[in-house]
């Protein structure tokens, strides 16, 4: 009995010093080698959630929330024993180190680990990285790993294996349907054709790689909520560029925004020659300082250098590659092999940062310290005012989130006028939001607020122009004074609901008003809106003022529903006892009519952009919460358009948009009366052959000279005088028209096109542009002269219905908040 039992002791101490010495491998947990098969998100997880379990003293899982389609978020936080231990002083103090975090303990320097954050697969499509996820914390984790556990002393590592799983899933179960046995090379077979939307972008269709800063998506804000908690020293961002292409790693390209300091350039360079020693050695290819820049503040590389990390994008070729394809090099490219090259460049990261410890804590509390002091800004405070308290929350809202503090100011100052474009004594509205660059998030908060960004070169990958004042249409200043800001008023609301037994007045100056509008709408409120202004107790309310009467909505709880909405929008409905007005039509009149509720579909599917469709659809469905039906471009020929009121066509490229019979069919439906809706290329198709809209061509001298004679090398190059990825124009707005109830005079458009079309004579030039409308951005030479004297939005009657074109795309990204009320104004104003 004594020698059973001594032996069964012996077996479960040497069971457990095995299972101290080994841990469950991907291909072990999967049932195959990684690189062979794509593997599902909820799988990846369950491993990642398994090697914890084996490793509890070295791997915390930490969910932190779930997709539109109510898959898991979560990172992985990687550190030795004794590390782990103290992971929650770890991060505190990363957050003291920056000064986001201020309470009696000091921040200390010395002998503490850097954050290296990775993060895979922001693009679902680019599915590579989140295998090589797999396969690179099995590897930081093995207990034979002596390099591993060196390098695991002097950092802290957190893994985000899948960015944007409903994406990933949606890739990957296409192709998993589409493969045979074996995997087929041939670039045109089936499984190398991935259908409409791709899985690129979130439920949504959105490109979670262009929300950092902005924070619109779900995915985004949970992700960035923790992120906020930790503030890494090192962030890279694993992508896939086309199959054909190399291995792209940093240093990038230019133009490098000018508050990326010198630190943060080296240590990108040091980082590549790291990973290129591991490229050289395997003979793999790649490229670096071309193509990707460092310049728009919303991407996984940009965001967090302006937040004081390296950050880095590396770039697979990939896309489209499947398991395998032969690229035009007549080489098989293999998921493996994208695989190995993902997982060389993190452990490379690793070992960098790991040699670089003290380094990246030393530049990180300096790059902080120079924050706090405003040492990175001309300006030294940007304020913003508005007489609508909603636009300030708006902007109030995107601060919060990404941890720029704010204030109020007093006294009299001078600042440069984002209006008047000069230096001007400063004079605000009614209410105000001030930013000082005396703060830890100073950097970022240039980036957002400054006027003019400047760029070292023109070639760049996105927008150039993102001002917030612009995009939230707010008046701002910029001042170069220091100002010490007092509190800003803690939970300033504005509705206060007085009953009335007659009807309610309801101001409409934001797209809180319109969200409101929406809401009573869809809770069968007769809504009306005034076409002139009116005067009731001596108050002058402008066209667009909504009104709620008791006359016919009896049928209804019109008091209760607006009190409910008042409530929830922050809006004080003014409480009237009569139809009678001081000036103005009386709410009999005319020009006070109902609106009616629309019907409203988008047309999407195949053959429209799949961003801006996915725009539109989150649009209704997270901010006004309004019903809409999507309907597929390419069923146009069969479907029953009488269904609905209102259609909207996004930016795209629609072949059946020059089918004749649909067409017609189009065009029978607004003279029918009904309300067509056309953004960007949309409106180029549909207004140009259906409605006599005409683009505003530019003279070109077709003459070439032997002086003029292009260059080869050169043509990159030259195509850039013909380029405007993203600039700022002001818009000159009728404001009496419905399309721009509730807005000033001036509008601010992003400028993504060249489209400008010649002034209409059959309808309403809403919308338009003079000779010197330009504000911010990048627009290359030839184009300047053409982006003037014409219109951007505007309606036109058609037979008893209306046709609405925008040249422009009012509600880019879901950031562009100064125009998603004209969008709600396209669909429950124009009429």
């Amino acid at each position: 009995m004594r020698k059973w039992l001594m032996l069964f002791v012996l077996l479960l101490v040497s069971g457990s010093l095995m299972a101290q010495n080994t841990i469950t491998s991907p291909e072990e947990f999967l049932g195959y080698p990684i690189g062979s098969r794509f593997t599902r998100h909820h799988q990846i997880v369950d491993y990642f959630k398994l090697i914890a379990k084996e490793r509890p003293d070295w791997v915390t899982i930490q969910p932190y929330g779930t997709t539109n389609e109510g898959r898991e978020l979560m990172v992985a936080i990687i550190a030795n024993p004794e590390n782990h231990k103290q992971l929650e002083e770890i991060r505190k103090n990363n957050l003291r180190l920056t000064g986001l975090l201020q309470d009696i303990v000091a921040p200390v320097s010395n002998n503490v680990p850097p954050i290296v954050w990775l993060s895979y697969n922001v693009h679902g499509n680019e599915a590579a990285s989140s295998e090589a996820a797999m396969l690179t914390l099995y590897t930081l984790l093995k207990p034979d790993n002596k390099d591993a556990q060196e390098w695991l002393q002097h950092e802290v590592i957190i893994m985000d294996p899948c960015i944007n799983p409903d994406g990933r899933d949606r890739y990957i179960n296409w192709y998993n349907s589409v493969v045979g046995v074996n995997m087929n090379v041939d670039v045109q077979s089936r499984e190398h054709a991935e259908p409409w939307p791709g899985g690129r972008t979130n439920h949504y269709n959105f490109d979670l790689n262009r929300d950092w800063a902005w924070q619109t998506q779900i995915e985004t804000q949970q992700r960035l909520n923790l992120y906020q908690q930790w503030m890494p020293e090192v962030h890279v961002d694993y992508h896939e560029q086309g199959f054909n292409e190399p291995y792209y790693f940093a240093p990038a390209a230019e133009p490098y925004h000018e508050v990326i300091t010198k630190w943060q350039r080296d240590f990108q360079v040091l980082i590549g020659k790291n990973n290129a020693s591991y490229f050289d050695k395997n003979g793999w290819l790649y490229f670096t300082k071309e193509r990707f820049d460092l310049f728009y503040p919303s991407y996984g590389d940009t965001y967090p250098l302006y937040n004081g990390a390296i950050g880095m994008t590396f770039e697979q070729g990939g896309i489209r590659a499947g398991l395998g394809v032969i690229n035009d090099d007549g080489d098989t490219l293999t998921l493996r092999d994208r695989v190995m090259h993902h997982f060389t460049t993190g452990i490379s990261t690793v070992q960098v940062s790991a040699l670089q410890h003290q380094q990246l804590i030393d530049n990180f509390k300096k790059y902080y310290e120079n924050n706090n002091n405003a040492a990175n800004s001309v300006y030294k405070t940007y304020v913003v005012s508005s007489n609508d308290l909603n636009k300030i929350n708006a902007v109030k809202k995107l601060l919060d989130n990404n941890r720029i503090e704010y204030g109020v100011m007093e006294g009299n100052y001078k600042g440069y006028h984002y209006v008047n474009n000069a230096v001007e004594d400063v004079k605000l509205q009614k209410y105000q939001l001030a930013v000082s660059m005396y703060q830890p998030k100073s950097s970022l908060a240039r980036v957002l607020f400054e006027p003019k960004s400047k760029f070292s070169d023109s070639a760049t990958y996105d927008i150039t122009a993102w001002s917030i004042p612009y995009t939230f249409g707010l008046d701002a200043y910029a001042i170069n004074e220091k100002i010490t800001l007092k509190q800003f008023p803690g939970a300033v609301n504005v509705a206060n609901v007085v009953a009335s037994d007659y009807g309610y007045i309801i101001p409409y100056q934001s797209f809180n008003a319109a969200k409101l509008l929406a809401y009573l709408i869809k809770n069968k409120v007769k809504v009306r809106v005034t076409a002139k202004p009116i005067t009731y107790n001596n108050i002058t309310y402008p066209d667009g003022t909504l009104l709620v009467l008791k006359t016919s909505n009896d049928n209804v709880n019109w008091v209760s529903l607006v009190q409910s909405a008042a409530t929830l929008y922050n809006i004080t409905p003014v409480p009237v006892n009569t139809g009678l007005m001081q000036k103005g039509p009386d709410f009999g009149s005319p020009d006070i009519q109902v609106i009616h509720a629309p019907k409203v579909a988008l047309i999407t599917g195949e053959q429209s952009s799949a961003t801006d469709a996915g725009e539109v659809w989150n649009y209704f469905d997270k901010a006004l919460q309004y019903p809409l039906t999507l309907l597929n471009a390419v069923d146009l020929y069969r479907l029953n358009l009488s269904a609905y009121t209102v259609i909207i066509i996004p930016d795209g490229y629609y072949r059946v948009l020059n089918d004749k019979a649909v067409s017609e069919k189009l065009k029978n439906f607004v003279q029918s009366g009904g309300k067509l809706i056309t953004l960007q290329n949309a409106t180029a198709i549909v207004g140009t052959n259906l409605f006599g809209l005409k683009l505003k061509r530019q003279k070109t001298d077709d003459t070439i000279s032997v002086n003029k004679l292009p260059v080869y090398d050169q043509q990159d190059r030259d195509r850039l005088s013909f380029s405007i990825p993203g600039s700022i124009y002001s818009v000159q707005l009728d404001n009496t028209n419905p399309l721009a109830y509730g807005y000033d005079k001036v509008y601010y458009t992003l400028k993504q096109n060249d489209h400008v079309y010649e002034y209409v004579n059959n309808g309403w030039n809403v919308g338009t542009i003079a000779d010197n409308n330009y504000v911010a951005g990048f627009v290359g030479n030839q184009l300047k002269d053409k982006i003037k004297n014409g219109v951007l939005f505007g309606t036109q009657p058609v037979g008893k219905g209306i046709y609405v074109f925008m040249a422009d795309d009012p509600i880019f990204r879901m950031f562009w908040e100064n125009g998603k009320l004209m969008f709600a104004n396209a669909v429950f104003m124009v009429n």
